[in-house]
């Protein structure tokens, strides 16, 4: 089976870009797909110093924001992009883009969907947001995209706990180790298609066995510890390649 051609749009260090070149590194030939492509809007973006150093082609959209879309359009369509990822991109991405990527295009958000998205509610906002309202968990959320912004079928949630002492900076520090873990792992699960997009909106299969989330998670445990934690909750099914439906 050929692998899935990812893009990965970001604008800010590119954490979750190199969790995922990892990730796919550790797969090996099991991966489902390879980054080909990483586009930020900022030229001094850590993520493009990432990709340089991965031997992965760099761009930088500098186009007024009425011309966005379309110099990205041409991008991804020069570059054959099967999946978009976004992984801290700050700018709405075109109606015609997420129209043409719908089922295609992925993102992860710091803090549970829908209730703590939208417009403006990113990075240490969407944290402030979460400890202003008193919730007891956070985490983060992976969700298809649409033409709003935080929007689309939510894939997966990973609960956070949030702690008592908790500031906008804490909180944000062990999101981000799940979403180190989480998202790479659906960014696979997607490229495998053994999660895909139905024409209605809705999911065609689950990241999480039973549709249930893994278990809360416990910043005590080591990566490694949690990332098994999570494969043991995901709902392979590779035994069954009639359940896949390859994004190509």
């Amino acid at each position: 089976m050929s692998r899935a051609r990812i893009a990965v749009l970001a604008s800010g260090g590119g954490s979750n870009l190199q969790a995922l070149l990892d990730h796919f590194k550790q797969l090996g030939d099991a991966r489902a797909g390879d980054v080909v492509l990483v586009a930020s809007d900022r030229p001094d973006a850590g993520a493009l110093r990432r990709a340089r150093a991965a031997n992965i082609r760099a761009v930088t959209i500098i186009s007024s924001f009425t011309a966005l879309g379309d110099e990205l359009d041409a991008i991804l369509e020069r570059h054959s992009i099967d999946l978009i990822v976004l992984a801290g991109y700050l700018q709405l991405v075109s109606a015609h883009i997420t129209r043409a990527y719908a089922g295609r295009m992925i993102n992860v958000h710091p803090a549970p969907l829908p209730a703590f998205g939208g417009p403006g509610m990113y990075g240490k906002r969407a944290h402030r947001a979460v400890l202003a309202s008193g919730v007891r968990t956070s985490g983060p959320t992976v969700h298809f995209v649409d033409e709003q912004y935080d929007h689309g079928a939510v894939i997966a949630h990973w609960p956070v706990p949030v702690l008592e002492g908790d500031d906008e900076h804490t909180l944000a520090e062990r999101i981000l180790r799940a979403e180190h873990l989480l998202f790479p792992r659906v960014a696979q699960a997607v490229a495998a298609g053994e999660v895909s997009l139905r024409d209605d909106g809705t999911l065609s299969g689950t990241f999480f066995r039973n549709d249930t989330a893994p278990p809360l998670f416990d910043p005590e445990l080591d990566d490694a510890t949690l990332g098994r934690q999570l494969d043991a909750a995901h709902a392979e099914r590779t035994a069954n390649s009639e359940s896949r439906i390859p994004i190509l």
